[in-house]
């Protein structure tokens, strides 16, 4: 009886270590998992399956996915001394979880500050109209300055864009008015070119008929053949053709239409 009561508690002991004292961690393919042997990192694990003991180890798994981080609403100052609100979005991916987990408090919150730095030196160092004329360089730039930055963090900097740029009230309504003005100056500019074909074309008609004067008779000729009712023409040369005119009938006849005489 006592033999038997022995192995049952020696038979419970071993299936409660089972169960409790070696623990399954599935790593995903997107992740990567950090051993740690009595609170000393030892090394990083893929994609797979492991057992261990929870006593004196610990698997931390970090996700290596792409993520975004956004920096909203930062007031800034520009070399010219315009308070502008910039927002950013940046993409960035871990590259090395060793560094990002071992090596900084939180890996975000520290690349959230670098944007930050970066972004008010990079605009505090533009004035208001190169920054409107070369925004989209402006995220480029960024990147290329703080992607060292990152990768001391084990981190890959992907994409850094500037999404909005706010100006005060007062400095939008200027600008409205400056676009305005030129769109206003456009119009008045393709006015201008409109009038000064249309002055070309009549000069280049006054020029042709001085040189063939025939060709004023047959416009007027085509002018009363398309007519109706009656048509009068005054003032035609002495050379002129006989011109078609209805008579109330609507008979056509030809008349020599004399010019007046010279009281």
């Amino acid at each position: 009886m006592t033999f038997s009561l022995v192995l049952l508690l020696v038979t419970a002991a071993l299936a409660a270590g089972l169960k409790y004292g070696v623990r399954r961690v599935v790593v995903f393919e997107f992740e990567r998992g950090l051993k740690y042997v009595n609170g000393r990192f030892t090394g990083i694990l893929g994609a797979g399956t492991y057992w261990f003991t929870p006593f004196n180890t610990e698997l931390r798994k970090v996700d290596t996915r792409p993520k975004f981080i956004s920096i909203t609403g930062q007031e800034v100052l520009s070399a010219d001394g315009v308070t502008l609100k910039v927002t950013l979005a940046a993409k960035y991916q871990i590259v090395d979880p060793a560094i990002a987990i071992n090596q900084s408090e939180n890996y975000q919150q520290a690349l959230y500050l670098e944007l930050q730095l970066g972004l008010r030196e990079l605009i505090g160092g533009a004035e208001i109209d190169e920054l409107l004329a070369k925004r989209p360089e402006f995220g480029a730039r960024l990147l290329e300055r703080k992607k060292p930055a990152a990768a001391q963090l084990g981190l890959l900097l992907e994409s850094v864009n500037v999404k909005d740029v706010m100006f005060p009230g007062d400095l939008k309504r200027i600008f409205s008015q400056v676009v305005k003005a030129r769109k206003e100056g456009q119009a008045a500019l393709e006015k201008a070119r409109a009038e000064t074909a249309t002055l070309r074309h009549l000069a280049n008609a006054a020029s042709l008929i001085d040189r063939n004067p025939t060709i004023l008779q047959l416009r007027l000729l085509q002018s009363v053949q398309d007519s109706s009712g009656n048509t009068l023409v005054l003032g035609m040369p002495p050379q002129s053709t006989p011109l078609p005119v209805r008579d109330r009938q609507g008979a056509r006849e030809s008349k020599q239409v004399e010019p007046p005489e010279d009281e």
